[in-house]
């Protein structure tokens, strides 16, 4: 909500908590967040323990924040058809099956990053 009455930093400040209120509904309430969230945890103990380079860190957090930016919005239009037509309805069946297209790409990209970060490593230790 905006707040005419609020200066610049008490506007950010209130910004910074709804985020953070966003985010935690995400991580406790679904499931997509929950799941990537766990690859993402998995990826960083396996970036520890090969020792991936500062760039390859870099290129995993980028990818990391892509599935879960992706995810989110997905979530949020998802939601939001919800809310104006919760019966089915062709053309919300559409925009959702579209916004669920997102994360797949963000997937996607993060699996070519894992694959090009960790095959070369994986295959040396056999």
């Amino acid at each position: 909500m905006i707040d005419t009455n609020d200066n610049f930093l008490v506007g950010r400040l209130k910004s910074i908590k709804y985020a953070l209120r966003g985010t935690w509904i995400l991580i406790t309430t679904e499931d997509s967040v929950k799941v990537q969230m766990s690859f993402g945890v998995l990826v960083t103990i396996l970036g520890f323990y090969f020792g991936i380079s500062a760039t390859e860190w870099m290129m995993q957090t980028l990818v990391i924040g892509l599935i879960l930016v992706a995810e989110s919005a997905n979530t949020a239009i998802e939601k939001i058809a919800d809310f104006v037509n919760p019966d089915y309805h062709k053309q919300i069946e559409v925009i959702k099956d579209v916004a669920a297209g997102a994360p797949s790409f963000a997937a996607f990209t993060a699996i070519v990053i894992s694959g090009i970060i960790y095959i070369p490593r994986i295959i040396s230790i056999f």
